[in-house]
């Protein structure tokens, strides 16, 4: 079983690495031949920062356009950040200060993003147009990360696991010396099915975090009149001509 593991692991993790540089690269190629931020938008770089800044952090967009969904996607998003800083814990060795003084908040987050995953999962069934344009996909994905953090929640409130001992387990993956990974059958669905999310996330629709900071409508300042834009291709075919 330690085995099985350790090679998922190493194998999830060569994809997820691997699938989001592709994809990253393949964002950054992807031509922008207009200028076209969403108005109102800032007219310098700065602003652009500070825009992107709020649409990172506060979701600013999703709150303009809809409230209810905003408090279900902002619960999910902050309660998962919480959660997987609570979760360095299990790769580094002394623990960070900062990660042992977040540690009650992240036990806590968990409830946090699995209510915000709920109300996303019921919007797809609750919210006619959002029904009719939903895929399997989407429903898969919601349910899988909300399987993710109820089998978390159960280890952490319901049965424990030797936590020692799993953090033994992931330190010798960081450094090629595999150590026994527990036996819990709630842990190792938990493993089984992170892993299964770090194969899939490279090609899922919950790639949108890295291809928010790509996007023309968001990080394009509105100043067409002081400065002609043009795209990387259009340059180099005005330097043939």
């Amino acid at each position: 079983m330690t085995m099985i593991y350790a090679g998922m692991f190493y194998i999830a993790t060569l994809l997820l690495v691997v699938g989001l540089a592709y994809k990253i690269f393949d964002y950054s190629r992807t031509p922008a031949p207009l200028k076209i931020p969403t108005t109102p938008a800032p007219t310098t770089q700065t602003g652009v920062v500070y825009r992107m800044a709020k649409e990172v952090v506060l979701f600013e967009s999703l709150f303009k356009s809809n409230k209810w969904i905003w408090v279900f996607g902002w619960l999910f998003h902050f309660g998962l950040l919480l959660v997987l800083l609570r979760h360095l814990r299990y790769f580094t060795e002394p623990v960070w200060f900062w990660v042992g003084i977040i540690q009650p908040f992240g036990k806590y987050a968990s409830i946090m993003m699995v209510v915000g995953l709920l109300g996303l999962l019921a919007r797809r069934y609750l919210v006619d147009r959002v029904r009719y344009i939903s895929t399997p996909s989407d429903i898969l994905m919601l349910v899988l990360l909300i399987a993710i953090g109820v089998t978390g929640m159960l280890m952490t409130f319901v049965v424990h696991t030797d936590i020692v001992a799993l953090k033994a387990f992931f330190m010798g993956l960081m450094y090629l010396d595999v150590q026994p990974v527990p036996q819990d059958p709630i842990l190792l669905i938990h493993l089984a099915l992170v892993a299964l999310l770090m194969v899939i996330f490279p090609i899922s629709k919950l790639l949108h975090a890295p291809g928010l900071f790509f996007s023309p409508t968001r990080n394009q300042a509105d100043n067409p009149r002081e400065h002609r834009h043009v795209a990387a291709w259009a340059a180099r075919l005005d330097q043939k001509n």
